[in-house]
């Protein structure tokens, strides 16, 4: 990732419990402050603030509005992206607030925008909302996607079905059954999940 962004060279414990001291006696940001500072994080050179950004997003999401993903995370996705940096904000961002707010245009929107970070961040909106998964949203997402060959797609693509397969094993055999041209990668992580 070193020719993403350089780094300082902090682990991923010693940075978070700096940045709950650092952020202690912040004010509790507006939903607009909020962005602002997680994309002023984003722009500085170094991968550990690029971290922060999302750790920022964590401590404070309950502050952000309906326009949050729309006006700040869709910025921060294709700002210094990398799988690490996308998949945070996916955690940090783009799962809960697509699970508080309708966001099915916007979603829609990033899968057909050309942009594979974007495209990762559709496929995985719903990461981690277990039961309440749309299931066959998801797939359809997939399936959309399903001969993209670039790696972080695929590999996105792999990890829905995976996390899909505790849910709902029959429904992600039968996607794969449905899909003649193999995505090695995709295939391979969703065995993974259904095999378990």
């Amino acid at each position: 990732m070193k020719h993403v962004a350089p780094f300082l060279g902090i682990p991923a414990e010693p940075r978070r419990k700096y940045l709950r001291a650092a952020w202690v006696d912040l004010p509790i940001p507006t939903s607009e402050q909020l962005g602002r500072a997680a994309r002023q994080l984003m722009q500085l050179p170094e991968r550990e603030y690029h971290y922060a950004a999302y750790d920022l997003l964590v401590k404070y999401l309950a502050n952000a509005n309906e326009h949050f993903l729309a006006e700040h995370v869709q910025v921060l996705l294709v700002t210094k992206p990398w799988w690490d940096t996308v998949d945070g904000l996916v955690n940090a961002g783009v799962s809960p607030l697509a699970r508080r707010y309708e966001s099915t245009a916007l979603i829609d929107a990033w899968s057909e925008s050309g942009n594979i970070w974007l495209i990762r961040a559709a496929i995985g909106h719903q990461r981690g909302w277990r039961t309440d998964t749309d299931v066959d949203r998801v797939l359809h997402l997939c399936g959309r996607h399903w001969e993209n060959a670039e790696f972080f797609v695929a590999k996105a693509i792999g990890w829905a079905l995976r996390d899909l397969a505790r849910l709902d094993p029959p429904a992600v055999r039968a996607f794969l059954a449905r899909h003649e041209h193999p995505n090695m990668v995709a295939v391979r992580e969703a065995n993974r999940g259904l095999n378990r």
